[in-house]
């Protein structure tokens, strides 16, 4: 797979694609006078003059792919849901954020909640829903704090509440902080705790574009899909479609971090590799070299340096072997320890698993102990087979996705970097300094 001709080319500056990002960086930009000066709500305006089945169609036609994980198209998830059934509808949006290395909804509702806002509007009226919900991980207070002032805003200016514009639309939005369980990101056990239950994931069929939020036709997006939606209504599908693939069209954030010079979000059209990211971002810290990336977050296949020229688009990163889910690019340098990295986040899988069902809540716990005995050097050879077959006996037969994440870091490490594995068998220990895969070693050598 090779890097679109159309961005192979191009300077590192003209790469850069800043739509959701573009004013992060005014004063306030989080306000609606700051929004609306940028264009804020003409995307509204324009999809509330058109029918709501024209707005699904025109979304469907642009290519907007779920910027969640899975990249689902949005409009087809829009027409998804039953018309004329006589039940409310509901729009729930996912801002649950939690995964290890994805940071890229939290900073957008930071730095412009309205362009959220302004996608839940026309979402709303597309797919006939009068109550919309964002469910908000609750320990970024300052962001719920935010984007309730946000709202406020939106229905003192009549862009929320009774006859939205004049349009006769009358949405009521809400916003839940949840109780911070990573398994609440999986949309049906979102559903669960929304309901005030557990979060636990539900056995599907039904959808929840059948059978969702109270028993009703429910669409579940995420944050940067849905706030993507405006400008495509604003700037037209074809805008959006000269950027990106073909079957991955549009921007998106990318988020980049670890041992890089300058991590952060970069907003870029799909399709972009990391070799280009790195050259916008300084390279990985001085002196150093990539050694292991996820695409996605934690629960992707990690990729190695030969994967640098992987177009980052959903058909890219499949054909390597992982999957792009949330671009959270996570670098690590040649100081980092595989087997530690990837302890870690079995740890964090374990510990997130809800326990309903049994390859998730006993394979987790047993991945962790194999993985704590190899790293402290306590491990047999025949501990790495037991890895594989204990992830194998995960994957794809857990209740939801979490079990498959737990298992992705495992095949993955073994595949790219089963010596290391054994080198911490055969020498009883870890090969690995952890004081010099910090980010203040190399300063600590040069104060020393």
């Amino acid at each position: 797979m090779t890097l679109a001709p159309e961005l192979k080319d191009m300077s590192p500056e003209k790469l850069l694609a800043p739509v959701l990002s573009a004013f992060w960086d005014e004063d306030r930009s989080w306000t609606l006078d700051v929004y609306k000066r940028h264009e804020g709500y003409e995307g509204l305006r324009k999809a509330l003059a058109m029918s709501p089945d024209d707005v699904i169609a025109y979304v469907k036609e642009s290519g907007l792919r779920g910027r969640g994980g899975a990249g689902f198209p949005t409009g087809m998830k829009w027409q998804f849901i039953p018309q004329g059934d006589g039940k409310p509808h509901y729009l729930v949006v996912n801002a649950d954020e939690s995964e290890p290395g994805t940071c890229k909804d939290i900073p957008l509702l930071f730095a412009n909640p309205h362009s959220l806002i302004e996608g839940i509007v026309i979402a709303c009226y597309a797919i006939r829903s009068s109550h919309a919900f964002i469910y908000l991980r609750g320990e970024v207070v300052p962001v719920l704090r935010r984007l309730h002032e946000a709202v406020r805003e939106a229905y003192a200016a009549g862009l929320l509440g009774e006859n939205i514009l004049g349009s006769g639309l009358d949405l009521t939005l809400t916003v839940h902080a949840g109780a911070g369980a990573y398994i609440c990101g999986e949309e049906t056990a979102l559903l669960d705790s929304l309901e005030g239950r557990r979060g636990q994931p539900r056995l599907r069929p039904p959808f929840p574009a059948v059978a969702g939020l109270y028993a009703c036709p429910t669409v579940v997006n995420n944050v940067e899909s849905i706030a993507s939606v405006p400008a495509i209504m604003n700037r037209g599908k074809e805008w959006f479609r000269s950027m990106g693939s073909e079957k991955s069209p549009g921007f998106t954030l990318y988020s980049l971090s670890g041992h890089v010079t300058n991590p952060g979000q970069y907003e870029a059209p799909l399709g972009i590799t990391l070799r280009q990211l790195l050259e916008m971002s300084g390279g990985m810290r001085q002196g150093h070299r990539l050694k292991f990336w996820t695409p996605g977050g934690s629960s992707t296949p990690l990729l190695t340096d030969e994967h640098l020229d992987v177009p980052l688009d959903y058909e890219g990163v499949g054909a390597a072997g992982s999957m792009l889910g949330t671009k959270a690019l996570q670098c690590f340098d040649e100081t980092t320890c595989v087997v530690r990295a990837v302890t870690r986040w079995t740890e964090f899988y374990a510990h997130e698993s809800c326990g309903k069902c049994t390859p998730c809540r006993e394979g987790t716990y047993w991945l962790v102990q194999l993985m704590r005995d190899i790293e402290a050097g306590k491990g047999q050879m025949s501990d790495l087979d037991k890895l594989n077959d204990i992830a194998d006996n995960i994957n794809g037969k857990a209740f939801c996705a979490l079990g498959d994440g737990a298992a992705s870091p495992i095949f993955s490490s073994l595949k790219h970097f089963r010596e290391e594995y054994e080198q911490h068998i055969t020498g009883r220990g870890c090969p690995f300094d952890p004081a010099k895969s910090t980010a203040w070693a190399d300063r600590t050598e040069v104060h020393a």
